[in-house]
C-alpha cells in the first residue's frame, strides 16, 4: 500500500509525560436527574451511560477556564520533569479537538504562558481523537530528520459546555428518541489535559523509546461522527462497527509482531468499545488499562493520559502499544519500548 505506510523511528523517545486532573467530578447519575422528564417521556430508563457505556462519571473544568490553560498546565508539568531548559523545545503541537475559537491557533496561547523560544515552531494538529499519537509520529520524524532537538506535545479537552448545551437540547419537549440517541456519545464525553516531551534517546537513555508505527484511512465515514463548538452528533453503532473494522483490518497485517504487547493503550470510549475491539483483536483486556470510567472519553487526550497515570505499573523492557481511532475514520498505532 503506497499511502499510510508504515514508519520506524531510529533515535526517539518519550522524555516526560504529565496530566491535568479536571477538578469536578459529575457522576452519570446528574446527567439522569437533569433528562429524568424526558427519558420518562421517551421511555427511556435512567442508568443508561453507566449500563451501556461504563461511564461512571466524567470530569469538568470550572468556568472560565480555557481548554488552553488545562494544556499550558500539563506542559509545564511535562517540561519540568523532561529537566531541560525550555528554549531547547523546538517545535510546540497542540492536539485539542476543544477550541475557545476558530483563530488564532491554541498553541499560541500555550506557547506564550510557557516562555518558549521565539524560534520554536507551533501550531495545532487536529484529527479527532488520533491527533496526540499522530503528534508523537510527527515529532519523532522531525527529531530523526535533525530539525528539531525535542518536541512538545499538549491536549486540553473539556466537555461542560457541549453537555451542558447537550442536557438543554435533550430536556426540550419536542427532543425526540432520534435526538437522544444522536447525542448519546456527547454525554459520555469528560475533560482532562496532558503534555509529553519527546526527545533523542541517545540523550536520554532513560527515556521510552519510540520504535515504529502504522497509520490507516477508511475516509468513506468521515460524516459518521460531526461535531461543532456547541453540538456533536454520532451514528453509534455505524461508528463503532466502522472504527472496528479498520482497526481489525490493519491488525491481520501486523498481528505477528503486536499480538504479545505488555501494555495496551488504546482509546478510552466506552466498555462496549473496549472489549469488541480487544474480542476483534485477540487482546487480553487485562493489558489494556482503563480510564474512561470515570474520566470519560476525553479525546485525543485519552491515550497518553491513560498511558501516564498507568506509567507506574509499567517495567524497563515492557512493550508498549498505543492504538487510537479517530472519526473521519483513520487509526494510528504506536510501538513504544519502556
Amino acid at each position: 500500500m503506497s499511502g499510510n505506510a508504515e514508519f520506524t523511528h531510529s533515535n526517539v523517545a518519550i522524555v516526560s509525560m504529565a496530566t491535568e486532573e479536571a477538578p469536578i467530578l459529575v457522576p452519570s447519575s446528574q446527567f439522569d436527574e437533569r433528562l429524568a422528564e424526558s427519558q420518562q417521556r421517551l421511555g427511556l430508563r435512567p442508568g443508561l451511560l453507566e449500563e451501556v457505556a461504563g461511564i461512571e462519571s466524567r470530569r469538568w473544568w470550572p468556568e472560565g477556564f480555557g481548554y488552553t490553560d488545562a494544556a499550558a498546565r500539563a506542559g509545564e508539568k511535562a517540561l519540568v520533569a523532561a529537566g531541560i531548559d525550555r528554549s531547547e523545545v523546538g517545535m510546540l503541537i497542540d492536539t485539542s479537538v476543544c477550541r475557545d475559537r476558530i483563530e488564532p491557533s491554541s498553541a499560541v496561547s500555550v506557547h506564550h504562558e510557557l516562555g518558549l523560544s521565539g524560534a520554536c515552531v507551533n501550531f495545532d494538529l487536529s484529527n479527532a481523537c488520533l491527533g496526540f499519537v499522530n503528534a508523537i509520529h510527527l515529532a519523532g520524524t522531525m527529531i530523526d530528520a535533525g530539525t528539531i532537538n525535542y518536541a512538545l506535545i499538549v491536549d486540553g479537552e473539556g466537555s461542560r459546555e457541549v453537555q451542558e448545551a447537550t442536557l438543554e437540547r435533550l430536556s426540550k419537549p419536542e427532543a425526540t428518541l432520534d435526538d437522544y440517541f444522536a447525542e448519546f456519545a456527547t454525554l459520555t464525553l469528560g475533560s482532562g489535559a496532558v503534555g509529553m516531551v519527546v526527545g533523542r534517546k541517545s540523550e536520554h537513555p532513560e527515556g521510552h523509546q519510540i520504535h515504529r508505527g502504522i497509520a490507516r484511512a477508511a475516509t468513506q465515514h468521515h460524516e459518521l461522527c460531526v461535531g461543532t463548538l456547541s453540538q456533536m452528533r454520532t451514528q453509534t453503532q455505524a461508528m463503532l462497527e466502522a472504527g472496528l473494522e479498520l482497526a481489525e483490518g490493519v491488525w491481520k497485517e501486523v498481528d505477528s509482531q503486536w499480538s504479545s504487547m505488555d501494555r495496551y493503550f488504546i482509546h478510552q470510549v466506552s466498555a462496549r468499545h473496549t472489549s469488541e475491539l480487544c474480542l476483534r483483536l485477540g487482546l487480553d483486556q487485562s493489558r489494556a488499562p482503563l480510564t474512561f470510567p470515570t474520566t470519560g472519553n476525553i479525546g485525543p487526550a485519552s491515550v497518553p493520559y491513560t498511558m501516564a497515570n498507568h506509567s507506574s505499573d509499567l517495567r524497563k523492557g515492557d512493550r508498549v502499544l498505543l492504538l487510537g481511532i479517530g472519526s473521519g475514520i483513520n487509526t494510528a498505532a504506536t510501538e513504544i519500548e519502556w
